[in-house]
This record gives structure tokens, sequence and C-alpha cells, in this order.
């Protein structure tokens, strides 16, 4: 009997242990402000620890940073042809090529995550080093819609002008947030905890608000994002509209589909221009431009044809509009 008991006892103990394992995945995470988002990344495979540890507050390598987004993402290179293998040593001469991270720094280069080129792997991230690249992860081969909000950052002086756009989109998608002083702290080094919490929303947002595309103009991934337009006086009767968008590829272009007026607007319509089918193109998101013509008598409005030949209108000089309303 006392046999019995004890087998029971051993049982009971394994069932909890294991009850215990699936719901805290770290040792370390427990009562962590981001654990709930860090413990669903580790049960899609995302995260791993070291030990059965996260080190929530220990600071994010480059190294790590880089490789969690490729994961996190999923990005690869299997749709480009290389004549030779690709190295991440050619883009990156501080990046070795036989680590554990090196296969992440080649997706990250030919993904667009925009990666300094003087990269030390082994150093910490800031939080707006990590943001960046964050952003172009979530956009990447993706057509998202982004109200033009601009967020007041009382340490805006701190933030580099190059990462400010990707910092503005990811406030206004609630996947970032300021302090209660509305500082953003840009310089600061990023925490391993933080950094899956970003990820972690990062993923929800394009889950979210990804949707297939189906016939129409292209019939590739999304097309044109971030058109623009600016308006230059050539004469007093005409001005030249200049469109900027851009493209998941270099193959890709814009052209002027129509132009219509309606009262004083000159309603201007483009849509892409596919890539050769027969071609291979690097991943690389690429900024393209087209000029038209208009009489002065009119306001330019910019109109973007997505996949399903809706569209999404931008007002003015330097509007923007996105191939597709999320």
């Amino acid at each position: 009997m006392n046999r019995k008991m004890s087998l029971l006892t051993l049982v009971l103990l394994a069932g909890l242990l294991l009850i215990g394992q699936s719901v805290y995945a770290f040792s370390d995470t427990k009562g962590d402000p981001n654990e709930a988002k860090i413990n669903s990344l580790e049960e899609q495979g995302i995260l791993s620890g070291h030990s059965g540890k996260y080190r929530p507050n220990g600071n994010l390598t480059y190294a790590e940073g880089v490789s969690l987004l490729v994961k996190g993402f999923g990005l690869n290179i299997d749709n480009i042809r290389f004549i030779k293998a690709p190295k991440a040593s050619d883009h990156f001469p501080n990046v070795k090529d036989d680590q554990w991270y090196s296969s992440a720094f080649i997706i990250a280069e030919y993904t667009g995550l925009d990666i300094p080129q003087d990269v030390d792997p082994n150093a910490a991230m800031t939080r707006e080093q990590f943001a960046h690249p964050l952003f172009k992860a979530i956009t990447h081969g993706h057509d998202f819609a982004f109200t033009d909000i601009y967020t007041m950052i009382k340490d805006e002086k701190d933030v580099t002008p190059a990462y400010m756009d990707s910092i503005q989109k990811l406030l206004n998608t609630h996947i970032v947030a300021l302090d209660n002083n509305q500082k953003f702290y840009p310089t600061k080094q990023i925490k391993r905890g933080e950094a899956a919490a970003w990820l972690h929303d990062g993923i929800a947002f394009v889950k979210e608000h990804s949707q297939p595309t189906t016939g129409g103009v292209d019939n590739g991934p999304a097309s044109i994002y971030d058109a623009k337009l600016t308006v230059t006086p050539v004469t007093k009767a005409v001005n030249e509209v200049t469109i900027t968008a851009d493209v998941p590829n270099p193959g890709y272009g814009i052209r002027v589909q129509s132009i219509t007026f309606e009262g004083d607007q000159a309603i201007i319509s483009i849509a892409a221009i596919p890539p050769d089918p027969d071609r291979v193109y690097a991943q690389v998101i690429t900024t393209v431009s087209i000029k038209t013509y208009v009489s002065s008598d009119y306001k330019p409005k910019l109109q973007v044809q997505d996949d399903g030949d809706n569209a999404v209108s931008s007002d003015g000089n330097s509007g923007s509009a996105a191939g597709k309303a999320s």
C-alpha cells in the first residue's frame, strides 16, 4: 500500500512539475511586466533562453536583436538567386561568417532592415536602434496604411533623424509607448524583456492587419506604399507633379493610370507596374518616382489603386497614401 501511495505521489509531483514548466517557461520572468508576452513568444518557438532563463533585464545585443526580428517575422531570402553564396561579412565587416547569428544578418540585409554596415554584433542595441529595424520588419512585404498623426516626444532632440519616422509609426500603432513624462529615451539600451514585448506586439499587428492580395494591378505582395506628391510651378498655368512611392523591390514601377477632375481637384490615380516575372530581384524596399503635369487651376490629389482596385487618397503637397487601408 505504501509503495502504491509513493508511486502515486511521484506521478502527481511529476505532473505538477510539467504544468509549472509550461506556465512559467523561463524561471526568471515570473512577475516581469512583460511576462505574458515573453511566454507567448516562447510558446511560438521564437524565444529561447539559456539554462531555463531569459534574462529580461539584460541588454539586447545586435546579434540577438537581428536574430529575433528575422525569426519573429519569418523573414527569408529563399526567392533570391545568388551567383555565389552570400556572406554576412560581404555587407558587415565586423560580423563573422561562422557564428550562430551570421545568417540573420544576411537576411536582414536583403530584406531591408537597414542595419548599419559597421555594426558590432556584440554591442548593445539602443531603443531607437531596435525600433527602426522592427518597423522595417513589420512593413516588409506588406502594404499598411498609417495615420500621419505626429506624436510630440519630449526628448525628440536625442532621436536620430533617420529613425524618427519608424518611431512615430510605432507610437501611432501603440506597439511602443512613451513614459509618463512623454519621453522615449532613444539612446538608452533596450532590455531583452522590453524588446520581446515590442516584437510580440509587432507580430500581432501584422497578423491583425494583413490581408491577402487578389487580382487587380499586381498579384504579388503589397506593391505601393508611402506614396507622396510634391507640386512645383512650371509656368503660371502649369504645375509639375512629382509622385514618389516605396515598392517591395527594384523590379516594380509606378504609372499614372488616370487623371480626373472634380471641382477644383485633379485626382491623379497611380498603379503599380509589376516586375518582370522572368527575373529575380532582391527584396529590398525601393523608392521610385514619376512626373506628370496639371493645370495650376486644380489642386492635385493622389489616389493609389490597390490590388483589389480600391483607392486610398491623399491631398496636397507632400501628402501620403498607402496602397491598402487596414
